[in-house]
């Protein structure tokens, strides 16, 4: 499953997607929505812990190189994420639940390394 090789950064994003999908469900997480796209930009995973429905953003990242996976998102993609999730609410007639933003960082191939940072902003 791991160290595939891809012809396509869709693919590959994707495929990262899945395996951050896959942890979160063994987390106890049950997957709403996965890709969902507007004008403001894309919400990688949606997901729900109890009642809370939880956005996350996935990075993959080969190596550590730059700070690695982790030290990926930046204040811009955050605040896209943020009108995302605001868009993707309204859409669906969710109002006054609660809301979380999580991260999840995948760093390697052969055997990732996924770090889930619940709740980043």
């Amino acid at each position: 499953m791991f160290g595939k090789l891809f012809s396509h950064s869709r693919e590959k994003g994707q495929h990262y997607e899945e395996v951050a999908e896959t942890y979160l469900k063994k987390q106890g997480l049950k997957a709403m929505a996965r890709n969902y796209l507007c004008r403001y930009g894309e919400i990688d995973l949606i997901m729900k812990e109890g009642e809370t429905w939880v956005f996350v953003e996935v990075k993959f990242r080969r190596g550590g190189g730059f700070g690695g996976a982790i030290q990926a998102l930046s204040q811009s993609k955050l605040q896209k994420l943020r009108r995302s999730i605001y868009n993707y609410l309204q859409q669906s007639a969710l109002h006054n639940v609660p809301v979380r933003i999580d991260f999840v960082a995948i760093q390697g191939d052969k055997n990732p390394d996924i770090q889930w940072i619940r709740n980043i902003t």
